[in-house]
C-alpha cells in the first residue's frame, strides 16, 4: 500500500508546517474577531493584529533558539528558570495590571502573563525528575519535588484569581507521571484528591458555582454567567457548512465577549463555517499525531517526557477551549493555540513546539547515524568477509 505524498521529510517537519498553517489562520481569524472592537475603541482597526505579530515574532525567535539549543541540558538550567516564574508570580500580586476583576498582567518594559510561562515550567520540572528515572528503571511516585513546585506555582496563579490556569499547570505536571508508571493506589489517591478539591474550589466563590450552574443550563442564565455560552453556540450555529464568510459574522459586534481571546473559535465556526471547524480540528490531531511520534523516537527519557508535555500543551488546551466554546466544559479561560489572541500564550506555545522539533531532530539524527554504523559495518563484510 503506498503511503500519501506529504510535503514534509519527518515529525519535526511536519510539526512545524502545522504550526504555521495554524499561525496563518490564526492571524486572519484574530483580525476578523477584532478589528470592529479595535477600531471604536483605540481608533486603529489593525491594533489586535499588530501585537499578535509582534507575539509571533518574538515567539518565533524563540522557536528557532529552542530549536537550536541543546535540550539535555535545559535540567541545569531549571532551578533559575523556576525561581525567576516564581518570582513574577509572587510580583504579581504586588505590581501586577488589574484588568476584569484580575491580576494576571504584570509589566516590565512589556506587558506579559507570567502564568504562561508557568505551564512551560511545569512541564520541564516533571520531565527532568522523570526523565533520569525512566533510563534507570528507577520507581516513581507522586510525592516528589516536581508535584511540590507545581503545586506552589499553582496556588500563586489560583490568588489571582485565575482557578482554569491553575488547574492546567498543575495539570500538564500530573499528566505526565501517569504514562511513566506511578503505583496504581496512587492514581486512585489523585483522582479522588482532583475531584475533592475542584469541588471545594468551585464552591468556595460564588462566581465559580454561578459559572458551574450556567454550564449546566446556560439558556437559564443566558442573560448573566450564561450569556457567553450561548452566544458562542448561536455563532457556531449560524455558521453551517461553509460560513457567513470571513469579516460577515455578527458576533463580533459586541454579542459575543472575548471574541478574538478565549471565544476565537466560535467566530471561525461563524464565518468558516464547518469546514474550517473540521480543518482546525484536523490540524490539531495531526500536530498531536506527528507529537507522539517524536516522543516514541526519542532516545532519552527526558526527550520522552518533554515530547509528550509539549504535545500536550498545545493539543490539551486546544482540546480544553473548543470543548468550552461549545458547551461541553464551564467557561474556563483557557485560549486556543495559535488561534485565540494573547501574546504570551503564543510566545510560549511556540517555545513549546521548537522545543518538541528538537527532541523530533535529535532522534532522527541518532537514528541516521545507527544507519550509517550499520551500513558501513555491513559494507565492511562485503569487503572484507572474514571480518566480524
Amino acid at each position: 500500500m503506498r503511503k500519501l505524498p506529504v510535503p514534509w521529510a519527518g515529525p519535526g517537519d511536519a510539526v512545524l508546517y502545522i504550526t504555521l498553517i495554524l499561525i496563518a489562520i490564526g492571524s486572519i481569524n484574530v483580525f476578523s474577531a477584532s478589528f470592529v472592537l479595535a477600531d471604536q475603541l483605540l481608533g486603529d482597526s489593525y491594533f489586535f493584529l499588530k501585537r499578535h505579530l509582534i507575539a509571533f515574532g518574538l515567539g518565533l525567535i524563540g522557536l528557532v533558539i529552542a530549536v537550536r539549543l541543546p535540550y539535555r541540558r535545559i535540567p541545569r538550567q531549571l532551578p533559575l528558570f523556576v525561581l525567576a516564574v516564581a518570582g513574577m508570580l509572587v510580583a504579581v500580586h504586588f505590581s501586577g495590571i488589574d484588568a476584569n476583576g484580575a491580576r494576571r498582567w504584570l509589566k516590565i518594559g512589556i506587558q506579559f502573563q507570567p502564568s504562561e510561562l508557568a505551564k512551560l515550567a511545569a512541564i520541564l520540572t516533571a520531565a527532568t525528575y522523570l526523565g533520569p528515572r525512566l533510563d534507570r528503571g528507577r520507581p516513581i511516585t507522586i510525592f516528589s519535588w516536581p508535584v511540590v513546585v507545581t503545586g506552589i506555582m499553582g496556588l500563586l496563579v489560583l490568588r489571582q484569581p485565575d482557578m482554569g490556569t491553575a488547574v492546567v499547570i498543575m495539570g500538564l505536571c500530573l499528566f505526565l507521571y501517569l504514562p511513566c508508571g506511578i503505583p496504581r493506589r496512587q492514581i486512585y489517591g489523585l483522582l479522588f484528591c482532583g475531584a475533592g478539591a475542584t469541588v471545594y474550589l468551585v464552591y468556595a466563590a460564588a462566581y465559580r458555582a454561578e459559572r458551574i450552574l450556567a454550564w449546566l443550563d446556560p439558556w437559564t442564565y443566558q442573560q448573566t454567567s450564561g450569556y457567553q455560552t450561548v452566544q458562542s453556540l448561536l455563532a457556531i450555529g449560524s455558521g453551517s457548512l461553509f460560513g457567513t464568510g470571513l469579516g460577515m459574522g455578527a458576533s463580533k459586534f459586541h454579542y459575543l465577549p472575548e471574541a478574538h481571546t478565549d471565544f476565537a473559535f466560535a467566530v471561525l465556526c461563524q464565518e468558516m463555517g464547518f469546514v474550517g471547524a473540521a480543518l482546525v480540528l484536523l490540524l490539531f490531531a495531526l500536530l498531536a499525531w506527528y507529537g507522539i511520534k517524536i516522543a516514541l523516537k526519542a532516545t532519552d527519557g527526558f526527550g520522552i517526557v518533554l515530547a509528550v508535555g509539549t504535545t500536550f500543551l498545545v493539543a490539551g488546551q486546544a482540546v480544553g477551549n473548543i470543548a468550552m466554546v461549545t458547551g461541553i466544559l464551564p467557561v474556563t479561560g483557557i485560549p486556543l493555540p495559535f488561534i485565540s489572541f494573547g501574546g504570551t500564550s503564543l510566545i510560549v506555545n511556540l517555545v513549546a513546539i521548537g522545543l518538541l522539533i528538537n527532541v523530533g531532530r535529535s532522534a532522527g539524527a541518532k537514528a541516521a547515524s545507527d544507519r550509517g554504523s550499520r551500513n558501513a559495518s555491513r559494507k565492511l563484510r562485503l569487503i572484507n568477509p572474514g571480518r566480524k
